[in-house]
């Protein structure tokens, strides 16, 4: 089974139905729900997500749609060890450095999805735009 680290914003599409990238997201997760792919995200993407979302979305239904996506999501925990390495990568973002250090923590990791593939140009795991990586599943 492909092992799968989304991104926030991969998070944020399919909450938000961010249109046209909504339906990528919703493919990910129906292949997560039919247990097709694991995915994986880290806990400042879930707290990212509800910072963002928050203006838009209701908050006793945010919580909830949140909640509800623990079902499909495994969680990395940012600890201090990750965060002390993002600080001191060569990552231009830090919170992409968080990311792509929180994906590299899982065994065999396949790759990272996410629209923001520029940020992640010098990741060791291979990183893919979600239509590309649709088109794979």
């Amino acid at each position: 089974m492909k092992k799968v680290f989304l991104d926030t914003n991969i998070i944020v599409d399919l909450i938000a139905d961010r249109r046209p990238f909504s339906k990528y997201a919703i493919e990910i997760f129906s292949n997560a729900e039919a247990k097709k792919i694991k995915i994986f995200t880290s806990s400042h993407s879930i707290a990212t997500t509800h910072y963002l979302l928050k203006k838009y979305l209701d908050e006793k239904a945010l919580r909830e749609v949140l909640y509800n996506l623990l079902d499909y999501l495994t969680v990395e925990p940012v600890n201090i060890d990750i965060l002390k390495k993002g600080l001191r990568s060569k990552h231009k973002d830090f919170e992409d450095a968080i990311q792509i250090l929180c994906a590299s923590s899982i065994e065999k990791i396949d790759c990272i999805v996410t629209r923001n593939i520029k940020d992640f140009k010098n990741c060791e795991i291979l990183v893919l735009p979600p239509d590309e990586f649709c088109l794979k599943l």
